[in-house]
């Protein structure tokens, strides 16, 4: 795949190109997720900032197109340096959500600029497609205590399976190949134990291995994947470790991880005690990974992109998420096309953390968050480029607040729903707001004052639609009739809720139903006259939150 650093440092001679007129230069493909595809798109020229870059997208035995969002217009001064374009120069770049596995589809990019230099491209681009288990290769039938010497004998291709019972030690999988991994799958019962060591399974620098159904505890680390690619953790359950997963060090060469259908359990307990614990579920960084439908308790974090890059095309989604003792989710240190969607967060002192993020975009839609403690949204540490649409909020105290004195540049929000007890505001913004644009967000609860924004007091949500910069649509939502299922904000954060309790389907008679804005791609299906607030359109089923059955 091109690196955007490449392409900025070989075109740094165009620069003189610069001017009004906008001019494509070049399209840069991200790597496929399951169900989404993600581009770039490097333009010159456009100084006055008035082009855009529609999208549509097709099946490629159709003929009908689809309409998606507007690719995002990248802030440079948010970029890494590294990767910066090159002066007279901006990007473009944005995602196409909700597609289906190892599917073709023709992407179509539509470049419009009043000031001359439209231009279009037409891609074929194909999702990924979930890794199988592979075929023709030996079976290794492993018993305790067999594991080591079975392992030194796999090869490309072959399946060991792990007999019930404990397997002691720490373990390295040999490498297997394109389309012939080495899998090792466990009966029930079977459990790789690390004897209180850094690792159950230590594999940097490996590549092209499954493990399916099997249980690790007893480590620091129970599965260390540094600086690895094409690796598949699929039906496992991680108990007694510090951390779950990891996958950092050379980010270059970190693709293709899979974790999905998983349960893992760490030591943090709830509430939140110790302070920042040394615990995290999951942590990555790389390109094109999935994780997915994962049900995660009892960390400080459950899953993290991290600081090294590239760290872009990651999809976390329908992970059942609760007792977090610092985040829910980070994205922090993303830089582009990664998507975080339709997770449940329940009990967590943060949720979704995007401190910070490197120019976007960084997508937030369609997560369910109860009891959060602090910030529901963690935007802290100069962030840059995140789309934040269709989240629901409920807790105690104020509905929505962000206290840091860094600035936020370049984000926009659009039909979330903010539901809290009582506070001085409906929504606190301490940071410098940059270039952000919010609207169409609904807010329950009891506040003195509507909104604090810039360091600018707008005393009631009518003066805000009147005279602030943002929230010209905004809606108050009644918390006690705005859910189905009748759950209101809780009283006290310390309680620990059941996280099927973490039901935020609306109401038929809440304020929220038709309220919000069409988004193409984002909520093309809605019911009523207009798109609902929140996580979730009014009739529709809960998503499948966390592993799903097995005949999956």
């Amino acid at each position: 795949m091109r690196r955007l650093a490449f392409v900025a440092t070989c075109l740094a001679p165009l620069a003189a190109l610069a001017g009004n007129a906008a001019k494509p230069v070049q399209l840069i493909e991200e790597l496929p997720t399951l169900n989404c595809l993600g581009v770039r798109w490097l333009v010159a020229g456009d100084d006055n900032r008035n082009a855009r870059v529609q999208v549509a997208y097709r099946k490629v035995a159709q003929s009908e197109w689809r309409k998606a969002l507007d690719l995002f217009r990248v802030d440079p001064a948010g970029m890494r340096q590294a990767v910066q374009p090159p002066p007279g120069h901006f990007l473009f770049a944005g995602s196409v959500f909700g597609l289906d596995e190892n599917t073709e589809y023709d992407l179509k990019l539509s470049l419009h600029d009043p000031d001359g230099g439209d231009a279009e491209q037409t891609l074929k681009l194909r999702t990924w497609a979930e890794p199988k288990l592979p075929e023709g290769g030996q079976r290794i039938d492993v018993n305790p205590g067999e594991l080591e010497a079975a392992l030194k004998r796999a090869r490309p291709g072959d399946i060991l399976a792990i007999r019930k019972g404990v397997h002691k030690g720490t373990f390295r999988p040999p490498d297997g190949e394109p389309g012939r991994p080495v899998a090792l799958v466990g009966e029930q019962g079977a459990v790789l134990d690390g004897e209180g060591k850094a690792n159950c399974i230590a594999a940097p620098g490996s590549h092209h291995i499954m493990l399916v159904g099997l249980a690790f505890r007893n480590a620091k680390w129970a599965l260390n994947f540094n600086a690895s690619s094409h690796i598949t953790i699929r039906r496992c359950t991680i108990t007694d470790c510090t951390y779950g997963f990891v996958a950092t060090g050379n980010a270059a060469q970190i693709e293709r991880i899979l974790i999905a259908d998983s349960t893992m359990k760490g030591p943090a307990t709830w509430p939140r005690t110790k302070g920042i614990e040394d615990a995290r579920a999951i942590q990555l960084s790389g390109q094109g990974h999935v994780v997915c439908h994962n049900r995660i308790s009892g960390y400080a974090d459950a899953i993290d992109t991290f600081s090294t890059y590239p760290c872009a095309a990651i999809d976390f989604y329908r992970n059942d998420i609760s007792e977090c003792t610092d985040d829910g989710i980070e994205m922090d240190y993303s830089e582009h096309n990664t998507r975080c969607f339709e997770n449940r967060l329940t009990n967590v002192f943060q949720g979704i953390s995007l401190q910070p993020i490197h120019g976007g975009p960084v997508y937030i839609f369609r997560n369910a968050l109860y009891n959060v403690a602090l910030e529901t949204f963690k935007m802290h540490n100069a962030p840059s480029g995140a789309l934040l649409f269709h989240n629901t909020s409920v807790k105690q105290g104020i509905p929505l607040v962000l206290w840091t004195s860094q600035p936020v540049t370049n984000f926009v929000m659009r039909n979330n729903l903010f539901l809290g007890t009582s506070a001085n505001y409906a929504y606190e913004t301490t940071a410098p707001m940059r270039d952000c644009d919010f609207d169409y967000d609904g807010f329950g609860g009891i506040w003195k004052c509507f909104l604090k924004w810039n360091n600018t007091r707008y005393a009631t949500l009518q003066e805000a639609r009147q005279n602030s910069p943002v929230y010209k649509h905004a809606v108050a939502v009644t918390p006690e009739r705005a859910f189905a299922s009748g759950l209101q904000p809780p009283t006290e954060p310390k309680t620990q809720f059941e996280p099927n309790l973490n039901d935020l389907r609306l109401k038929e008679s809440s304020e929220a139903v038709d309220a919000g804005c069409l988004l193409p791609n984002v909520n093309d299906g809605f019911a009523g006259s207009a798109p609902d607030l929140g996580a979730h359109e009014l009739g529709q089923p809960l998503p499948h939150y966390g592993p799903r059955p097995p005949a999956h």
